[in-house]
């Protein structure tokens, strides 16, 4: 017997599928049936534009067909800012895409966001997405937000051909990578690339690359007092973090044009030299989501052929299995039936394989099957993903807005002179005593 779609029928009935159970309370009293007639809205605000806005429309377009609720999207680039002015103003959109889990700590503190729990199965969920992945939308022990979806932030990228074409491999250990970088440096070509500027966020890039040291090195305890604000930045744990990433980037040539090159070179342009006839780098540290740069810069490259990741080098054994990941969270601004049903929808296995097969994003629901990616390398990042021991979210989007800030422009600050390392953390020490005595 075939199990009916979340969408096939109207009036009041459960869905259950993979032990997720969505209670639709008389649709049809709330929604006009199939695509006749008018319905209610749901007014999202997001961050996608472009293929992810594209995506996000296809993901909520049998939704719509199904139960007549119209779904207008709204996407900005600078949808933090929109948003935090809608909700001056007093007029949020029901649904928003919420810039980090900080932001969800405080519009839920402030009673802007509805809570999620009489819309969602939450044991469901949690047998779906794993305990990690509730919890990152939860505060206070009640549920305000879901994933639409996520990234895997642990990775470093490079070229099967260009390493091929000299016998090397990806190094499995922090070790090996320095002694692999040390080689290919001698061989006159700087091995990493390199990029931090990124507009207004300019420094992200190196946060990423401190706090999968910090993992690696120091384990997931050390980074959530870290990244909770319960740690010094000039604790033993965290400067020597700094120190580790200081001896890729402060060694004169292991990346490409040095300070000059990783403060000017944007985050989205700098693996481009991975695939040049004769490289100008070997590696580069990113999140998944780089994939559609390399591609936006030469749509002939092809996964797993012209690129392809490892993951990032185990520094300590005992910390191994953990991925820093990353998201974009789904909040509730008004609590309409309507809106409920969207956001219930949004975490489907059904949902949310539409996007991954168009590209681009990986989902942490376990029921979406490997088949839904269009490649086998996508596949792998969306393997990875679901089969991590243990996840920890990106540090600097848990923490306040002054702090992340700080955060990046030490990055800048280190980059251009790593010799200034104490002062660096200093001055963010006193960011953190500052942020966190408020």
């Amino acid at each position: 017997m075939t199990r009916p779609s979340f969408l096939a029928r109207c009036g009041r009935q459960v869905w259950a599928r993979g032990g997720l159970a969505l209670l639709l309370v008389a649709l049809c009293g709330v929604a006009a049936c199939g695509t006749g007639g008018s319905g209610p809205v749901v007014h999202v605000l997001g961050t996608w534009t472009g293929s992810e806005q594209d995506a996000f429309l296809a993901m909520v377009a049998p939704f719509e067909r199904q139960t007549g609720i119209k779904v207008d999207y709204q996407g900005s680039r600078d949808s933090d800012t929109v948003l935090a002015d809608r909700v001056g103003n007093g007029t949020p959109p029901d649904l928003a895409v919420l810039a980090s889990p900080g932001k969800l700590v405080q519009y839920a503190r402030a009673g802007r966001l509805a809570p999620l729990d009489d819309a969602l199965d939450l044991p469901g969920m949690t047998k779906q997405y794993g305990s990690s992945w509730v919890q990152l939308g939860a505060v206070d022990g009640k549920q305000y937000a879901v994933f639409v979806k996520a990234s895997v932030k642990s990775l470093i990228w490079y070229s099967p051909k260009a390493l091929a074409a000299h016998g090397w491999t990806p190094p499995d250990s922090w070790d090996r990578l320095n002694a692999l970088d040390r080689l290919i440096a001698g061989s006159g070509v700087s091995p990493w690339c390199v990029g931090l500027e990124s507009s207004s966020a300019s420094g992200w890039p190196g946060t990423d690359w401190l706090e999968d040291i910090v993992l690696a090195q120091s384990g997931p305890d050390v980074y959530d007092q870290w990244a909770t604000g319960k740690l010094a930045w000039n604790s033993p744990q965290i400067k020597r973090a700094w120190q580790t990433w200081g001896d890729v980037i402060g060694t004169k040539g292991l990346v490409r044009g040095d300070a000059r090159g990783m403060l000017l070179t944007n985050f989205g342009a700098s693996g481009a030299s991975l695939f040049n006839a004769t490289p100008g780098c070997y590696f580069e540290h990113a999140a998944s989501f780089i994939t559609g740069y390399y591609q936006q810069t030469d749509p002939r490259l092809k996964a797993g052929e012209d690129f392809d990741f490892t993951r990032f080098p185990i520094i300590d054994q005992a910390f191994g299995g953990t991925e820093e990941v990353a998201g974009d969270l789904l909040g509730m601004f008004h609590s309409t039936a309507a809106a409920r049903q969207l956001i219930a929808y949004l975490t489907t296995p059904e949902a949310q394989r539409i996007w991954v097969a168009r590209g681009g994003a990986l989902s942490p629901n376990r029921e979406v099957p490997g088949t839904a990616y269009p490649d086998a390398l996508s596949r792998r990042l969306g393997q990875l993903l679901v089969d991590a021991r243990t996840v920890r979210f990106d540090a600097s989007d848990l923490m306040p807005d002054a702090m992340q800030s700080a955060f990046y422009q030490a990055v800048l600050s280190f980059a251009n002179d790593p010799s200034q390392l104490d002062t660096v953390l200093s001055d963010l020490e006193r960011v953190r005593t500052n942020v966190y005595a408020q």
